[in-house]
């Protein structure tokens, strides 16, 4: 049985991208922080499942538990996420985001000189490219972060790159576009919209709602990420998406259009309701992800409505995942302090 080590596998990816590792048959060691958008939901009780509350910013610890388990693979997927909070507190995404990176490659810089089988499988964004107002991105696009966010995670791309080429350790990295499905922290858009529909309050969005994403549905993702720790290629870049593009105002028009038909009556407050846009806001993500589907065979399986139905029903049938969750951290969360 292959051993993969997961960093932030309690977060939204990461614990969906564990339970699909261990489905695969895989034991799996998850070393999370626990930080405040962790999920202790439901956690998995299975034999080939280990977690480790730790930081990865804790070097000696991170040797000590690579050293014994051995991890044929170790995706990365610790990190600050939220946009409006890195422009808030920056310190804590460079900590994470950069310091963290750095810890993980020295570590397994050190481990292969023991035992080389050992593979790191980086998951970054699609938001290091910056605004993409006409075409898509492909892989030899020029890093353009516009946010602390973006730019530490371009600065973690451009460190393994380097490591890869000074030290030739075996590393891949994944730039996905935004995820969506069970699980997620209610900060970000779709379960922000959510929760706050159950809850009878109003769903804020940025400006006039005409910023583009591009979705993909969480299960995609990790099958994506595991196409790339079995066939990616050391040293290259994979953009991972669906080519499905959404202005923010028709995604929650969706959301709401799927609550109504399932029979949800909506509360009065539940209204759209235009914020103060955040500075900086990228217009448009956009990704080329035509190297995957070429070299690995891999492309999104989910559209967007059958994606969405089942995040909404997810949320429905897991009303607990919300209550275990601080209303300090979310409640009144979109916007900047500053």
């Amino acid at each position: 049985m292959k051993k993969i080590l997961v960093t932030g596998g309690s977060g939204f990816i990461g614990s969906n991208l564990v339970n699909y590792l261990i489905k695969k048959n895989h034991f799996v060691i998850n070393i999370d922080k626990l930080a405040y958008s962790s999920n202790t939901y439901n956690k998995p009780q299975n034999k080939n499942y280990k977690f480790f509350k730790l930081d990865i910013n804790n070097k000696n610890q991170l040797k000590k538990i690579i050293e014994k388990y051995k991890p044929e693979c170790l995706f990365n997927i610790a990190a600050e996420t939220h946009v409006d909070r890195s422009i808030d507190s920056p310190f804590q995404f460079m900590h994470s985001n950069i310091m963290g990176v750095f810890n993980l490659l020295e570590v397994i810089k050190n481990f292969r000189k023991k035992n080389k089988k050992i593979k790191l499988v980086h998951i970054s964004t699609d938001e290091v490219y910056g605004d993409i107002k006409i075409n898509r991105s492909n892989e030899k696009y020029p890093y353009n972060p516009s946010s602390p966010y973006s730019a530490s995670k371009a600065s973690a791309d451009h460190l393994i790159k380097s490591y890869v080429r000074t030290y030739n350790l075996p590393a891949v990295i994944s730039n996905c576009c935004n995820n969506y499905g069970p699980y997620q922290f209610p900060e970000k858009l779709i379960p922000k919209m959510i929760t706050n529909i159950l809850n009878n309050r109003p769903l804020p969005i940025y400006a006039k709602g005409q910023n583009s994403r591009e979705w993909i549905y969480v299960e995609d993702h990790c099958e994506a990420l595991y196409k790339i720790f079995k066939k990616g290629k050391i040293g290259e870049s994979y953009n991972v998406g669906s080519n499905l593009n959404l202005k923010n105002i028709d995604l929650v028009k969706m959301i709401l259009k799927i609550f109504k038909k399932k029979g949800f009556k909506l509360g009065k407050k539940v209204k759209i309701k235009f914020v103060k846009d955040r500075p900086g806001h990228d217009f448009r993500y956009a990704l080329n992800s035509k190297k995957i589907f070429k070299e690995l065979k891999w492309k999104s399986k989910t559209n967007i409505n059958k994606g969405l139905n089942n995040t909404v029903d997810w949320y429905l049938k897991n009303k607990k995942f919300i209550r275990s969750i601080s209303k300090k951290h979310y409640s009144t969360r979109l916007g900047l302090k500053i």
